[in-house]
């Protein structure tokens, strides 16, 4: 030690923590996405994107929602919605999922030709002049683009082997969003390698981008049983800690009538505190937008609107639809109908005051449960945001020193989050507490530490009662 004379300073760490919150809407979407007018060897790698460009550059664009699941959630987030971020994981693969075009005949119009097929996988495309076999080389007799319509077009090089007006033999595979199945989507975890695939990845997106997801949506394939039960076990416990909440839609397709929705809810067990279920499709001029996609985005616009803060529920908020589809039929639900479906757990939408608008905030957990933490929309995702943010903020805590100073600054940063939160009403009230009774000696000598929430955040005002009385007290203003 060096010979010390006058005044040293030191820094300690500030005793109350600064809460580090969580994205509480941030949306994972798994699907298929024509990768192949974009980076074909974008499969089963989860990507965050900022914008509609990063989306698009990363996994391409097409209208064909049937076909290419992540196209709908990104046109619904980026364009209608106006939201921002998204992660997204196609499953797709062009190596597994194509089918192949044998021997299309093309005649060359000013230098070029379109293939006939949406979907073509350029690296496979073989390029021959009919009647003479020999392959062409891409790069030197003629190059490969897509149009803004996802065609893909051949053009000749003019000091390339390929004359003017020649007639074409081509070969290529293409894309076959058909084949892609619930395993593909459910994923797997390779015991060889530890690799996920599909849903599986969920555990690594905060290892990946140190973001944590608010909601797991599965456009299309949604409607199986066997994937929600998994979008549901994820959701539960993502990363060993945080949780979300799952979207899934009623396959209306079965379920063709409102009235038949409940039953098909519950034949398939769709019922669960992390399960919010939709039913119906909404449309948008020419586009058909299953409704658990455009509800994934309206609630990241309501979380936007009032502050990041999941204590709003996104019912009688504006969808971007002209329409709402059963079965691929235009119908219009009344308000008893939809409160029907909402009392069953389920939500749709409804044209009424304001125009076309979400329309129910009770998890699916709803009515088999009565606990209100598990059943009302906003309440959930509440618990779920503020035990994510805990989760956040405190872990920087985990393996300092059991002693008072330590655990006084736990309870004392988080009871003065707590009470910032209640003075902007976004809970009524909360407190964290550090009792004894709830920590045996037992488990203080394990290093265990046990504190005690408690918290209310404010329920969506679902009814509105008012009573209206005729008072002839007032007859006495006519004199």
């Amino acid at each position: 030690m060096t010979y010390q004379h006058g005044i040293t300073l030191q820094e300690n760490p500030t005793s109350i923590m600064s809460p580090v919150t969580s994205i509480a809407g941030l949306p994972l979407v798994v699907g298929t996405a024509p990768i192949n007018l974009a980076d074909i060897t974008n499969v089963n790698k989860p990507i965050l994107c900022y914008s509609y460009n990063e989306a698009v550059d990363a996994f391409g664009m097409s209208l064909d929602f049937e076909s290419f699941t992540l196209c709908e959630a990104i046109k619904s987030h980026f364009v209608l919605f106006n939201v921002s971020p998204i992660v997204l994981i196609n499953v797709l693969d062009p190596n597994i999922h194509k089918a192949n075009i044998k021997d299309e005949k093309q005649t060359l119009v000013n230098d070029k030709c379109s293939l006939l097929t949406l979907g073509v996988i350029a690296p496979s495309i073989k390029v021959a002049i009919d009647g003479k076999p020999e392959p062409k080389i891409l790069g030197t007799d003629y190059s490969v683009a897509f149009d803004t319509l996802g065609k893909c077009i051949i053009t000749r090089i003019a000091t390339g082997s390929i004359p003017v007006g020649a007639v074409l033999i081509i070969n290529y595979d293409v894309l076959k969003a058909s084949a892609v199945t619930a395993n593909d989507i459910i994923g797997t975890i390779d015991p060889a390698t530890d690799k996920a695939t599909g849903l599986m990845l969920t555990d690594e997106i905060f290892a990946r981008f140190r973001v944590v997801i608010g909601q797991i949506i599965v456009p299309k394939y949604s409607k199986l049983a066997q994937v929600v039960a998994v979008m549901v076990a994820r959701a539960n416990k993502i990363s060993g800690s945080f949780k979300a909440i799952a979207l899934a839609d009623i396959d209306d397709s079965v379920a063709s009538v409102y009235s038949k929705a409940p039953e098909w809810k519950n034949k398939n067990n769709y019922n669960d505190k992390s399960l919010l279920v939709t039913y119906g499709k909404v449309k948008l001029a020419e586009e058909k937008y299953h409704l658990s996609t455009q509800l994934a985005s309206l609630i990241c616009k309501t979380d936007i609107d009032n502050g990041g803060i999941p204590y709003v529920s996104p019912s009688n908020k504006p969808l971007k639809t002209d329409s709402l589809l059963i079965n691929n039929n235009e119908t219009f639900l009344t308000i008893d109908k939809a409160n029907y479906l909402n009392g069953e757990g389920i939500i749709t939408a409804i044209n009424f005051i304001g125009g076309w608008k979400l329309w129910g905030s009770q998890t699916s957990a709803y009515p088999a449960s009565t606990d209100v933490k598990d059943t009302s929309l906003p309440i959930r995702r509440m618990f779920n945001w503020l035990s994510n943010t805990i989760i956040l903020t405190i872990w920087q805590k985990v393996d300092d020193p059991q002693n008072k100073r330590q655990i006084e600054s736990v309870v004392d940063s988080l009871n003065q989050w707590l009470n910032a939160l209640k003075a902007k009403e976004v809970i009524l009230g909360g407190r964290l507490e550090f009792k004894p009774d709830e920590n045996p000696t037992i488990d203080l000598v394990s290093g265990i530490s046990r504190f005690h929430l408690y918290v209310t955040p404010p329920n969506a005002m679902r009814q509105l009662d008012f009573i209206i009385e005729y008072d002839p007290s007032y007859l006495k203003g006519i004199f």
